[in-house]
């Protein structure tokens, strides 16, 4: 299928055609076309194209006169040359929500919408008009009309946030929800909603307030510093983690460990959580036995990412010892109930590389954990 893409490198444009290329169900023909392309470009893809994705359009021109220029003008232009070449391919526009309110932006939408309903009416074409609410994602351009974008880049930049009506409530789509949404016109016809509009699903709409909003991003820039995961049980949140690490600079991507060593090998704390627990690793030289300790409530899991490791466990009021072998090219985790002293030796030749779960974080002042030799007594 050939498919035209207009306003190709701007939010929407970049995340669609990405999904375009990545669909892997066909190969399509991608036709872009941007502001600093020739007019003569436009009419060659609007005579060939199967498909069009209208998604040009201005929010905050230096002119007022944009808003008609390139909502309106520029559109009715393509949609002229769909009509000289008897092209009656579908064609999708993105409108707004805003499109009733009393605005340039929202009457150069609105006449935008009008001139698509008379060009399917009068073309035999498929018509498709989204109004869209905020949405929020990769590649928004941030400071511009994008508070999301913009709060994720200044969060990243350690640059302070500033809020005015921190309890106005905001509606917010994701990106790859309303890429998902286009690309099924490209598979089957779908009904719009009973006002002739298209939308997403109220399941993919997220209600939230600007305060709670700038308290959640600012969060990851503390949680990254303390190893903690965000809540990504929580879609928006998830969503929004995404989309703030994808406005780090590529060179601080990288977060820094504390590292414990000493002559048995290292321990490090690599990821924390506020319900799932921590997640560490540790180091052990080979012949080094670690461990000999029991906890009350704390439970484990042991994975062996490389090396070869015995692990010892005895019940605190039993002498019956039970031994475990883990390696890294067998993997399995080996789970350590409360109330179980435990070890860790090294039986290998190599340093030995052990993941480990805990379901609490470690904390020095409540560590549970109590010395106790698996091979001592009772």
């Amino acid at each position: 299928m050939k498919i035209l893409v207009t306003g190709h490198s701007g939010f929407l444009g970049r995340n669609l055609i990405e999904a375009l290329k990545s669909s892997g169900q066909e190969q399509h023909k991608i036709y872009t076309y941007d502001k600093s392309d020739s007019l003569d470009k436009l009419e060659e893809y609007a005579k060939d194209c199967d498909f069009v994705f209208h998604l040009a359009a201005v929010h905050r021109p230096d002119r007022k006169e944009e808003f008609l220029e390139v909502n309106l003008e520029f559109f009715q232009t393509l949609l002229t040359y769909l009509q000289k070449y008897h092209n009656p391919c579908p064609v999708l526009y993105t409108s707004s929500i805003q499109a009733t309110q009393d605005t340039e932006y929202a009457r150069s939408k609105r006449l935008a919408e009008e001139a698509l309903v008379t060009h399917g009416r009068q073309n035999n074409s498929r018509t498709i008009i989204y109004r869209l609410t905020n949405t929020f994602g990769k590649w928004a351009k941030p400071c511009a009309h994008s508070v999301v974008a913009t709060f994720c880049y200044l969060v990243a930049r350690d640059q302070e946030i500033t809020i005015q009506n921190p309890d106005t409530v905001m509606n917010f789509y994701y990106i790859d929800d309303v890429i998902t949404s286009f690309l099924r016109h490209l598979e089957e016809e779908i009904p719009p909603g009973s006002d002739g509009y298209y939308r997403l699903e109220e399941d993919l709409l997220y209600r939230i307030t600007i305060k709670e909003l700038a308290e959640i991003i600012t969060s990851f820039r503390l949680q990254r510093q303390g190893q903690y995961l965000p809540d990504v049980g929580d879609s928006l949140i998830k969503r929004l983690y995404s989309t703030y690490l994808s406005y780090l600079p590529l060179k601080e991507l990288a977060v820094p460990l504390q590292v414990h060593s000493d002559s048995r090998g290292s321990f490090m704390e690599i990821f924390k959580t506020d319900n799932r627990g921590q997640f560490s690793l540790n180091i052990t030289k080979p012949g080094i036995k670690k461990g000999e300790h029991y906890h009350n409530t704390k439970c484990e899991r042991f994975l062996v990412l490389s090396g070869k490791a015995k692990i010892q466990l005895r019940r605190t009021d039993s002498e019956e010892i039970t031994e475990y072998y883990l390696t890294g090219e067998e993997p399995r985790f080996l789970e350590i109930p409360p109330g179980i002293t435990h070890n860790l030796i090294n039986v290998g030749d190599t340093d030995l590389y052990t993941l480990i779960w805990a379901n609490e974080v470690f904390e020095p002042l409540k560590a549970d954990t109590y010395f106790c030799p698996v091979l001592g007594s009772i």
